[in-house]
């Protein structure tokens, strides 16, 4: 059993049933046959419940959550039960005379390792003729019937479906049908009865389109049952989101509870896949679930749906009105006889006298449904035999809702009736009642699906000769106008917020009335259940959010215009409601998901000898000096302000877990000047040397934060004016950050504040203690509901190979174990102008971002240089400040997500854009989600995963980036030269624009693990993706253009042209010597 993150195998099941059924029998005293009823929501509870009322020899009765408690009341004291499980839902739902059990108190309350006494059970005698379970059908006297069934009923039924292969043990069944349908009880007992996997939903979940979409891909669902209405909704809202894909595991699709059309069966068709099979199933709970079968083929089903014939352990006769079999094409009604035949109603004999009778010794059950038989002998339902009706698959005895207002005094007369298969509308005979009251009496006492949409007050129902109520005589509903019958006029005015969501309640209802009242419910104008998920879906539509941001609950519990209007109006205004994160005034917490990954990869993959997490900016002096006592004091106020520049961070062997703890080592910080440099490559030598020292920082003291001062040495009659309290021309500010503290984002924070401390001469305040910091949103970040994105991310890897790395050129391989030496072969190419702005221009005509154009030549290349892998997956990097409060952070936010892509190989290479493009704006969201959870989702550790090995990133320089000035001193920037990178990853492949130069804007850097790649491999491997890039984007006319609109990718070249001439060489060039010998021929 499975509901969303909660599972239970069936040993674990078996374990709490016991536990629940000893309370009952022990405690309870509850002895075989006595009732037990159960009111609780979608849970694994529910589950338990019936379960543990069957073990402990108890006859099972559901009772719903939805029902008002008077009914609850008097359907309890009608089976004279003594007892009602419910659970901390609904509790509250029963009087103190009613004696409660609580579920989930008794399974919070024991100890997983306790033993249980199972011989206690032994005791406990249950035979196949005993009763499982009671189902209350619709009762026409206005008293619900309660319908038995026996043990042996049930799993005959069962049986008789198992042996059609409508389900078995191999399905995941997805659990639909509310409790009050009987179905539940075959979804839930019928499914772990036969060994198969069930999966719960959440309250109110099956009307949650994106949620049961999610769910059918995610938990791979075979077998679906549900009644028409809903199946057409829910398989249109399929359609519309072209999510077709969800149903490829759909073995069978059951409908049943009313009639199925044509034009449904073949939008079914249309969706699952060719081996699924659809089911129309048919039969009363007094049959146990289905007596008739019917497996449907549209291209044989052309006018009408068949109810089919009855199932293996059943079979049925069709009488005429004179009690004779009915011939082929005659009408008559269906008598069903067989294993399923229900035991009679409780407490009930004068009901069971009519529809239980024997026929040649054998007992039948009058259904009350009208069929005739064709020559095949198929049965197809033509109607009632009296005012029974099934609306929504729900049977409603008309006449129990007719006893329902008849009970109120001021009523003399009254007849409900189904309007167009939708609606039930109420015709009363009163002269001082309104609809308001009727409404309200009829919630008191009826289930909601009981509750008519329309109430019509007449002073006389119109009479026929007879004396009866004429019904053709009585008038049309109007449902848009009937609501302003008692309102005041002042209500109906509609802002203009409220008038679009008015428009879209027309357009559900399908009424061209231009007043609704604000203050009307959706349910008294002719709206129910089904066609209110179709109004969710249409406010989803217009007004873009999904279920995560607000879900059909507080609109089916709000249900006017009104208060549709405020609910929408939050999502509109979301920057207003946004729920904001302040300061938590601590200093000492657990790390980040993003310190988190830093650590362990640092500890984990990399040798402790080579530091790969130093972040460097090296800055030189090209005019003016700088103060070293002023840039000092200036250093000390920015550690002062972003705390997370002196915050350590420390593991625990004891419980685990990574913390850090804000430090006060800024008041001690001091600027290291010890090394000298005579020329550029001293100066290189010096930088590359910082770049890999590993003991530059210590996380555990709150050092990660590096400023050195490089002094040029120059000739001694030119070192008059040189000061050590000064920093002069040619001098070098080399400034470093440890990557778990800081990001690329954080850089520009970090030098505006740098800039406003020396030329205002700030000095370190006392902490502020109000302002949001790094260590606050560690906190935050664990808070969010992460449910949908691990969902989202599990899909994305779903069937990936994690075990089969890329088929790249390397020219060794490592050893798992092995750590990385962080050693790097690098390559560096730059486009032409004409080339950078082609690559620009295809990214603005084609709506993407220069990031998403870079991941997609990539892929291509990829593509292409694995010889055709299409299914590829690389890691990228986001800066995942997805909140306001996170852009004025400093810090390490950025996190590494993986990019997965299965391509098309016949795709052009604007097909294969618009998909990554779909597919990074699918991963923003979820782009929170921490790699570690990723991982541990599909039990695999950081250190040995192909796709983390293989990395992008676009990386745009800010036009500002070179502009830095203290006081009139300017800086500029000492580029990184190759020699100073070092691999974190086997393959890395990073596009850098930078709209500064004048020339060669667009570049690449293509970063190789020297473990695997030499040089030359590394070179030949940048230069075929160079000309990659140039088929795509080139004005070269000597270059073979791709054209990226209809030509597949499969025609990009990797070979490059001197390759190609060689190659031409070999083939076709013939030295003088060699002899053709078809010359002689």
């Amino acid at each position: 059993v499975e509901l969303d993150e909660q599972s239970l195998t069936y040993c674990e099941l078996l374990y709490y049933v016991q536990v629940l059924s000893l309370t009952l029998v022990n405690e309870y005293l509850i002895t075989a046959g006595e009732v037990v009823c159960q009111c609780v929501e979608r849970s694994l509870s529910m589950v338990i419940g019936i379960m543990a009322i069957e073990m402990a020899g108890g006859v099972y009765c559901p009772l719903s959550p939805r029902d008002p408690q008077h009914r609850l009341h008097a359907l309890v004291q009608q089976t004279q039960s003594c007892l009602v499980l419910v659970h901390d839902l609904t509790k509250t739902k029963f009087n103190y005379d009613i004696v409660l059990l609580s579920i989930d108190s008794i399974l919070s309350n024991i100890e997983t390792d306790s033993k249980i006494h199972v011989n206690r059970l032994s005791n406990v005698v249950v035979i196949s003729d005993n009763m499982a379970y009671i189902i209350f059908t619709s009762g026409s006297t206005g008293t619900p019937k309660p319908a038995q069934l026996r043990h042996r009923n049930f799993t005959r039924s069962i049986q008789s479906l198992v042996h059609v292969d409508i389900f078995n043990k191999n399905d995941i069944i997805i659990q639909m049908a509310r409790c009050s349908f009987d179905l539940h009880v075959q979804e839930i007992l019928g499914t772990l009865m036969i060994g198969a996997t069930v999966i719960m939903l959440h309250p109110q979940g099956n009307y949650d389109f994106e949620y049961l979409s999610m769910l059918m891909e995610r938990k791979q669902i075979s077998f679906l049952y549900t009644v028409p209405t809903l199946l057409a909704l829910f398989f249109n809202f399929i359609k519309d989101t072209k999510k077709t894909y969800i149903m490829q595991y759909l073995r069978s699709l059951c409908t049943g509870g009313e009639r199925c059309s044509v034009q449904l069966v073949e939008l079914l068709e249309s969706i699952t896949n060719n081996d699924c099979s659809i089911w129309n199933l048919c039969g009363p709970a007094e049959t146990t679930l289905q007596s008739l079968f019917h497996r449907v083929n549209s291209e044989i089903d052309t006018e009408t749906i068949p109810l089919g014939r009855p199932l293996p352990n059943y079979s049925c006769t069709v009488e005429d009105n004179f009690g004779l079999p009915s011939f082929i094409g005659q009408e008559g009604e269906i008598l069903v006889r067989g294993a399923g035949i229900f035991a009679g109603y409780l407490y009930r004999d004068d009901l069971n006298a009519k529809v239980l009778v024997e026929i040649d010794g054998e007992l039948f059950y009058r259904t009350g449904d009208l069929a005739r038989i064709d020559s095949n002998g198929l049965l197809h339902y033509q109607g009632r035999k009296d005012h029974q009706i099934k609306l929504h698959g729900q049977r409603i005895e008309l006449g129990e809702i007719e006893r329902c207002l008849l009970n109120i005094t001021s009523i003399s007369a009254c007849v409900v009736m189904k309007w167009k298969d939708d609606h039930l509308v109420a015709y009363v005979q009163s002269s001082h009642m309104n609809e308001q009251e009727l409404r309200e009496h009829c919630l008191s006492h009826l289930p909601p699906h009981m509750i008519p949409s329309l109430f019509i007050i007449l002073d006389k129902l119109p009479l026929n000769a007879n004396g009866k109520v004429d019904r053709k005589q009585l008038p049309s509903p109007q449902f848009s106008t009937s609501t302003l019958l008692t309102c005041d006029k002042s209500d109906t005015l509609l802002n203009q917020f409220e008038q679009r969501i008015h428009t879209i309640w027309c357009q559900v209802l399908h009424c061209n009335e231009n007043h609704i009242s604000r203050t009307t419910s959706f349910f008294s104008v002719g709206g129910h259940s089904l066609l209110f998920i179709e109004l969710y879906h249409h406010y989803q539509s217009v007004f873009n959010f999904d279920a995560h941001s607000l879900s059909i609950a507080p609109f089916l519990q709000q249900p006017t215009i009104s208060q549709h209007s405020q609910l929408l109006q939050t999502v509109t205004m979301s920057n207003i409601t946004a729920t904001q994160w302040h300061t938590l005034h601590i200093n000492e917490g657990i790390a980040s998901f993003a310190q988190e990954r830093i650590f362990l990869d640092e500890q984990v993959r990399f040798s402790s000898d080579v530091a790969v997490y130093n972040e460097m900016s090296t800055l030189q002096v090209v005019q003016g000096s700088l103060s070293l006592n002023r840039l000092l004091q200036s250093f000390r106020f920015v550690l002062n302000k972003h705390k997370i520049l002196r915050t350590s961070l420390m593991f625990n062997n004891d419980d685990g877990i990574l913390r850090q703890c804000i430090t006060d080592i800024h008041r001690t910080f001091t600027i290291t000047m010890y090394q000298t440099f005579q020329n550029d490559n001293e100066l290189r030598n010096i930088i590359y040397q910082a770049t890999i020292n590993p003991t530059l920082f210590d996380l555990s003291t709150g050092h990660v934060f590096h400023a050195e001062i490089l002094k040029q040495q120059i000739p001694l009659n030119e070192n008059e004016n040189n000061s050590d309290e000064f920093i002069t021309n040619s001098d070098v500010l080399l400034i470093a950050f440890h990557h778990a503290a800081f990001d690329r984002a954080s850089s520009s924070m970090f030098f505006n504040d740098l800039c406003f401390a020396y030329n205002t001469n700030a000095i370190p305040i006392e902490d502020d203690n109000e302002s949001l910091q790094y260590i606050d949103y560690s906190v935050h970040e664990r808070l969010i509901d992460m449910s949908t994105s691990r969902e989202f991310w599990y899909l994305q890897l779903e069937g990936y190979n994690l075990d089969s790395p890329l088929s790249l050129p390397v020219d060794r391989h490592r050893l798992s174990n092995n750590h990385r030496s962080s050693s790097a072969c690098v390559t560096h190419i730059s486009f032409d102008n004409e080339t950078s702005q082609l690559f620009l221009d295809y990214a603005s005509i084609h709506h993407v971002t220069p990031f998403q154009l870079g991941l997609s030549i990539l892929y291509t290349f990829l593509f292409k240089l694995t010889h055709g892998e299409n299914d590829l997956c690389l890691s990228c990097l986001n800066a995942n400040r997805y909140k306001t409060e996170l852009q004025k952070i400093m810090g390490m936010f950025v996190s590494t997500l993986p990019y997965r892509i299965q391509l098309d190989p016949h795709w052009s290479f604007d097909d294969l854009v618009k998909y990554v493009r779909e597919k990074c704006l699918s991963i923003l969201e979820h782009s929170h989600y921490p790699l570690q959870h990723i991982l541990a989702n599909l039990h695999i550790n950081q250190s040995d995963i192909s796709f983390l090995e293989t990395m992008f990133d676009f990386i745009t320089i800010s036009s500002h980036s070179d502009e830095l000035s203290l006081d009139g001193a300017s800086f500029k920037q000492v580029s990184f030269e190759e020699s100073f990178e070092v691999a974190k990853v086997d393959f890395m492949l990073t596009f850098i624009y930078n709209p500064i130069l004048e020339n060669n804007k667009l570049s690449f850097r293509l970063t190789c693990s020297h473990d695997l790649f030499d040089e030359i491999t590394v070179t030949n491997i940048g230069r075929r993706l160079e000309y990659c890039l140039q088929q795509l984007f080139s004005s070269d006319e000597t270059i073979n253009q791709i054209g990226t609109c209809l030509t597949s990718i499969l025609k990009i070249n990797l070979i490059l042209r001197e390759e190609n001439q060689e190659m031409e060489d070999v083939i076709f060039c013939r030295q003088s010597h060699i002899i053709n010998e078809g010359m002689f021929f």
